[in-house]
């Protein structure tokens, strides 16, 4: 009996906060009538219910284990006063609230939402309008940002913040969020072990997403489309970038993916499609490019130099300007049994791979990169000729550059 009683009173200990938690409401006409003294008297792990209506707070210190959760989505207005909520406690969880007029400041990063050294937190069915910062997580780890709705007003990117910062965070999952209208929409520093997963960002100033120094991350069924210079993915190592959407990233430095200093990566089905370069690669190396879609893009991928030991197979390139540009006479890089819908070769051995090896480097391809005004002679008669003359006698463009078996059709 006594073994029994002391495994007894261990659970009770290890679970009693949550047995004892209570609800307290917040609203206009209740006892307790701003969200400051709800926190204020509640007790830890106890759950605030706030109803509907409209509360006139900022700075909200969530300094103790607690649920707070909106009824209808009640609006947190914080009359561009400064911070609205920060949450500095562990086993916290906001949950549908409207969050709104965040104070801008050129001197402290204003979120709507920033977590502070806390973990196992959970923020999600949250809506923020005009806002600098969106939901910024610091020094946090083991949380979830969850279908969250973020759209700013941003007009210049000195004066705006970014949807959905993490600094110096683990371990944390960020899915099913729409962010619109800031400046980047998901940002990350010396964040690892990362998912980015099912999220939506468009139509930001700047990058969809952009990230640096963080390793082990995951990205996967992202939509990335209509920002202002695309994606930056910059001095990060193993990072899995999975059936992820970059559309319609239009502009002279626009590009859907730019990966600058990456290695050991994986860019495995991904669709980059209509953008002025879809993939953009610099001094990255040991990456795997597989099964992706390179659709209607100025140039399909630009090689800026310094990439060696990449792999590209199996991936789909269709209808594009240019397939590829490479700034160097040297070439370890592999090509093989892709999709290339300007190959004019034949198959006689009907082994669905073509007996003509297909070169993706063009000549006027390096003549535009070096003279950009040269671009009014594309699809000219012109282009046409120097193109064939590249091909019969390779000078400009690498000799062993070529995809030796290229497929016939598409992967599906």
């Amino acid at each position: 009996m006594g073994r029994i009683a002391v495994l007894f009173c261990f659970l009770l200990c290890l679970v009693g906060n949550h047995l004892w938690a209570g609800t307290i409401t917040v609203c206009g006409s209740c006892e307790v009538k701003t969200i400051k003294q709800g926190i204020a008297v509640a007790a830890d792990f106890d759950t605030l219910l706030i109803k509907k209506g409209t509360y006139k707070e900022f700075n909200i210190q969530v300094t103790k284990p607690l649920t707070i959760i909106g009824e209808n989505y009640p609006v947190i207005d914080g009359e561009d006063k400064g911070e609205i909520i920060t949450i500095v406690s562990d086993n916290v969880t906001i949950d549908g609230l409207f969050i709104i007029n965040v104070g801008t400041s050129y001197t402290a990063d204003y979120a709507a939402i920033r977590v502070v050294q806390s973990e196992n937190f959970l923020i999600q069915n949250v809506v923020l309008e005009k806002l600098f910062f969106g939901i910024y997580l610091e020094k946090s780890k083991n949380g979830k940002v969850y279908h969250n709705k973020i759209i700013g007003d941003a007009v210049d990117e000195y004066n705006s913040g970014n949807g959905i910062q993490l600094w110096y965070s683990q371990n944390i999952v960020v899915e099913r969020n729409i962010v619109q209208h800031v400046r980047d929409g998901i940002y990350l520093e010396f964040s690892d072990n990362i998912t980015i997963e099912n999220n939506i960002s468009s139509d930001n100033l700047r990058y969809g997403l952009h990230f640096m120094f963080s390793n082990d991350d995951v990205y996967k069924d992202n939509t990335f489309e209509n920002n202002g210079a695309g994606v930056a993915v910059m001095f990060s190592k193993r990072i899995k970038m999975q059936g992820n959407t970059f559309r319609k990233n239009w502009g002279t430095t626009s590009f859907g993916v730019l990966l600058k200093e990456i290695n050991d990566a994986e860019i495995i089905g991904n669709t980059f499609e209509e953008n002025t370069v879809g993939i953009s690669i610099e001094g990255s190396n040991r990456i795997n490019y597989s099964k992706n879609n390179f659709i209607k893009n100025g140039w399909a991928i630009k090689v800026r130099g310094a990439c060696y030991t990449n792999t590209f197979i199996h991936n789909n390139f269709m209808y594009n300007s240019f397939d590829l540009a490479y700034n160097s006479n040297l070439n370890d890089n592999i090509f093989d049994e892709n999709y290339w819908s300007d190959y004019t070769g034949y198959d006689l051995d009907r082994n669905g791979t073509g007996d003509i090896p297909y070169r993706p480097v063009k000549l006027f391809s390096y003549i535009v990169n070096r003279t950009p005004e040269t671009i009014i002679l594309l699809r000219s008669l012109f282009m046409d000729i120097i193109d064939f003359s590249e091909k019969v006698s390779p000078v400009f463009t690498p000799d062993d550059l070529v995809d030796a078996k290229p497929l016939m059709k598409k992967i599906k």
